[in-house]
């Protein structure tokens, strides 16, 4: 999928890349949904499919906290309070530390909600405010949201694809 260059095109891509990967998700047994045999966000960990959906839902929580502070005009630590764009696998490690005692299907729910409230806002902004001027260093705030959406979703749904071709453990 080419890179969005206008709201609708960001709003088609997180869409049609969120959509390919509930799909996959859907794949996965519940009996393997916390076996960690998949490779981490980290250098030489391991995540199970749920940790792969709280970091999906990590990132799109940050998102909407970006955005959130980006409309009350306050300052945006980016990539997240405390952390540095070096530090991602320890982020990595706090997104599956902050959801790992919900149940799988209200993880899920919760991945979904962020999802759609980050729709509702690209929604509300114009392809000027989301691509006509820096936000982050370089980046328009279109492109930050489609990093850390769309593109994640395609790369997990990558990760999801090959661990399922996978033997379970145990």
């Amino acid at each position: 999928m080419a890179v969005p260059q206008d709201r609708a095109a960001l709003i088609a891509a997180i869409d049609t890349e969120f959509g390919k990967l509930l799909k996959t998700l859907a794949e996965v047994p519940e009996t393997r949904v916390h076996e960690r045999t998949m490779e981490g966000h980290a250098k030489d960990t391991r995540m199970s499919p749920f940790d792969l959906v709280a970091y999906l839902t990590g990132w799109n929580e940050l998102v909407l906290k970006w955005l959130a502070r980006d409309d009350a005009g306050a300052p945006i630590d980016f990539p997240e309070t405390g952390f540095k764009w070096n530090e991602l696998g320890r982020l990595a490690g706090k997104f599956y530390r902050d959801y790992e005692g919900l149940p799988y299907p209200h993880l899920l729910d919760r991945l979904q909600t962020a999802k759609q409230a980050i729709l509702a806002a690209v929604e509300r902004k114009n392809d000027a405010a989301l691509y006509g001027r820096s936000w982050y260093e370089k980046w328009p705030m279109g492109r930050m949201i489609q990093f850390n959406t769309a593109s994640p979703y395609a790369n997990a749904r990558g990760r999801l694809r090959n661990w399922l071709k996978s033997p379970p453990s145990g």
